[in-house]
């Protein structure tokens, strides 16, 4: 199978389960922001290996991935279908809510916000967040079109405060300090 269609040469687009849209839809921009930041995480991963961290990101990009196809599912009993692969659920919202805590135990109680930088893989993590946060932002803007499952939104959501937290543990591991603002 060749990796090029030639479908998509006049700016549309094949959906799971049938149909056609233009690239520029807002089902395509949620869905495609969505890879971009299990790309970033993907990038994330490779700078500067800390296994724990990085044991953390591999469950999350398999999630991003059943969050994507269900974004670019029109079939709301597909929809469900990758929901439920995905294990995107109230657990699943609470094991971020608990990485979220374990991080927090080792660092310092935020006092003023912190200017993104530090070591390349905290860096790094501090782009994902910036993009989970434009994901949620275009998934968030799809709902008030379409019928979406609202954890989806609120995984988003969790997942942009864990990739902050993981940027600052990054720093932290690495004995990089935090510039404040």
């Amino acid at each position: 199978m060749k990796i090029y269609t030639r479908t998509g040469d006049t700016g549309g687009t094949a959906l799971f389960g049938g149909g056609r849209v233009g690239k520029d839809h807002p089902r395509v921009e949620a869905y495609g922001d969505v890879d971009e930041l299990n790309a970033s995480l993907g990038m994330a991963r490779c700078i500067e290996v800390m296994p724990r961290i990085d044991e953390v990101l591999v469950p999350i990009q398999r999630d991003l991935f059943a969050i994507g196809a269900l974004l670019a599912t029109p079939d709301h009993d597909k929809m469900r279908d990758h929901l439920a692969k995905a294990r995107i659920d109230e657990e699943r919202i609470a094991e971020l809510e608990r990485a979220i805590d374990q991080c927090d135990q080792e660092l310092e109680p935020l006092r003023s916000f912190i200017i993104p930088g530090g070591t390349p893989k905290a860096a790094a993590l501090h782009v994902a967040r910036t993009v989970c946060r434009r994901a949620e932002r275009r998934v968030v803007h799809l709902a008030q079109e379409i019928e979406l499952p609202a954890l989806v939104i609120t995984y988003l959501n969790r997942l942009s405060d864990l990739l902050f937290t993981l940027a600052r543990v990054a720093n932290l591991r690495a004995g990089a300090g935090e510039v404040t603002w």
